[in-house]
């Protein structure tokens, strides 16, 4: 192993996911996390002739998400035992924040786990639910 030091990063800029409906994607993660659609598209790297994406982005964070239609799916919904993502978890403060995400999930009439609370390997509780296309994500609070 080198000691080289690997360069660092300053945080999380976007995660993208391929979806079956992007119209339908779209509306769902504006309504969830309050996103604002960017104008236009963008391609997919590697693939600009069977897809392209559009972005939103949630105002608070800047995280961005891409949503992407890519001419190669088949139309199966998301499975996470297959090679890829898993999940995506989202960090929040305390369990306040949990249960802001679990009422605001509720309002929005969206199914979620309740706040869920694990001791090992470290202590945190999460609440965790599934986008339209049954892509796992969460709220997460270390510590609580």
């Amino acid at each position: 192993m080198s000691d080289a030091i690997a360069p660092s990063f300053s945080g999380l800029h976007h995660v993208a996911f391929t979806v079956r409906d992007l119209q339908a994607s779209v509306t769902w993660y504006q309504r969830v996390f309050q996103a604002e659609l960017v104008d236009g598209t963008l391609p997919h790297y590697g693939r600009e002739w069977t897809g392209y994406a559009e972005l939103v982005i949630e105002p608070r964070t800047g995280l961005a998400i891409g949503l992407h239609h890519n001419a190669g799916n088949k139309g199966e919904e998301f499975d996470e035992v297959r090679t890829g993502l898993d999940h995506v978890s989202l960090h929040v403060e305390g369990r306040a924040g949990l249960v802001a995400w679990s009422d605001w999930l509720d309002s929005l009439g969206i199914a979620h786990s309740g706040i869920q609370s694990v001791k090992e390997p470290f202590v945190y509780s999460v609440v965790v639910f599934r986008d339209i296309d049954n892509i796992q994500l969460e709220v997460m609070a270390v510590g609580v």
